[in-house]
Formats: C-alpha cells, sequence, structure tokens
C-alpha cells in the first residue's frame, strides 16, 4: 500500500506529492474539482484547496474529502510517461 509522507500545494489544482517509499510527482486536480458534489464543491476554491493535509498518510481536506493514496500513485505516475 502506497502513503503519502509530504504533500505541497503547488498553486491552482496541483500538489506535489512525496510518498513513503521515496517517490516524488505532481498532480493537477482539475479535473477533479470540475466534478460536482457537495464534497468536492469546497476544492473548487483555490484558497480551500490549498488547505490540504495528511491524515492517515493520505490527502485530506477540511471538509474530510480525501485521496486515496494508491490512486494518487497510480495517477502521478500515468502523467509522468
Amino acid at each position: 500500500m502506497n502513503k503519502v509522507a509530504k504533500i505541497k500545494w503547488l498553486g491552482g489544482y496541483r500538489l506535489h506529492t512525496t510518498f513513503s517509499d521515496g517517490a516524488m510527482g505532481e498532480h493537477d486536480f482539475s479535473a477533479l474539482v470540475a466534478q460536482s458534489g457537495l464534497t468536492v464543491q469546497p476544492l473548487c476554491d483555490p484558497a480551500y484547496f490549498a488547505r490540504v493535509f495528511l491524515e492517515d498518510c493520505a490527502p485530506t481536506w477540511p471538509n474530510g474529502f480525501d485521496m486515496c493514496p494508491d490512486w494518487l500513485r497510480r495517477e502521478t505516475e500515468s502523467a509522468e510517461r
């Protein structure tokens, strides 16, 4: 199982992620925030999106929305190809 060791907001809807095994990468969440839904709606505000933090090794926002580290790892790796 992948674990996120560090997360850094890069501006807009982009995050830089460092995984527990040392792998790193960036991901743009613009497609995610374009979706509708009560838990996604607050993330549309870049200032709110920037409030990301790690909880149980997963990127999480104050409203409880979190991102699966395994999914994030796959997305990060596929973007680098």
